[in-house]
């Protein structure tokens, strides 16, 4: 199986200005999400996919391999669809150009998910009753068999009798055959995806299955100076 992963990545952040050219440990965010994911032995090639032309002059600098993409993406999905068009793979995988703390163990436990003609794969990890309670952490429901039910900004599932219910938190990473990327970004937006605000949503409410894989190691999305921070401290203390 042929895995390519795509850094979907823009300059223009609503709540981080340029935070994939912010510096952390001494290096721009996108480098270290870019080295991070190069780490796994599974993966054919990374690209970075971009629509700044700052982000990609300094990614060809550093001997990243990088694509430019349209300003009208709509959304990283959509960015990596743009850029897959281009290239040659079995599976592309989808790492966030936010993600400095990604590891080899998440790329395995991903294209793990990617057999038997699954379509779109996705990861989990546990977490507490506290931490479920947070809107910003997205929550995943999934089968026995690791199909995703549902995610949601809740708490779910809901434990009526208290005591008994299991959360995971979803993790940002996607693998996607090109085929279902390709409908993807033709679907309209659809009715739960705007509730939840979560894209997702859209392939469970055009009747496609996502496969979620488990993985102990949580990550750091960064999106705010203190995400930034709290990413900076675990790098320099070596993970």
């Amino acid at each position: 199986m042929r895995a390519v992963a795509v850094i979907p990545t823009r300059l223009a952040s609503t709540r981080l200005p340029r935070k994939a050219l912010r510096p952390i440990a001494g290096r721009p965010m996108i480098q270290h999400v870019y080295e991070a994911v190069r780490r796994s032995p599974l993966l054919s090639d990374v690209i970075v996919a971009t629509d700044s032309a700052e982000i990609y002059d300094f990614c060809r600098a550093q001997d990243m391999h990088t694509l430019m993409t349209s300003e009208q993406c709509r959304s990283g999905t959509d960015r990596v669809q743009e850029a897959a068009a281009k290239l040659a793979a079995d599976v592309f995988v989808n790492v966030q150009g936010d993600e400095p703390l990604t590891r080899p163990e998440h790329i395995a436990a991903l294209l793990g998910t990617m057999q038997d003609g699954v379509q779109v794969g996705t990861l989990k990890t546990p977490i507490s009753r506290e931490t479920a309670q947070d809107p910003n952490v997205v929550k995943v429901v999934t089968s026995p068999a690791g199909r995703a039910l549902y995610f949601s900004r809740l708490p779910v599932p809901f434990d009526r009798d208290g005591g008994s219910a299991k959360y995971y938190k979803h993790l940002g990473f996607y693998a996607y055959r090109r085929g279902t990327l390709e409908q993807f970004v033709r679907w309209p937006e659809s009715e739960l995806e705007r509730s939840e605000r979560l894209e997702q949503l859209r392939f469970l409410e055009n009747g496609v299955e996502i496969y979620v894989g488990l993985t102990p190691f949580d990550t750091v999305g960064v999106d705010t100076e203190e995400d930034l921070k709290r990413a900076e401290e675990i790098i320099g203390n070596g993970r």
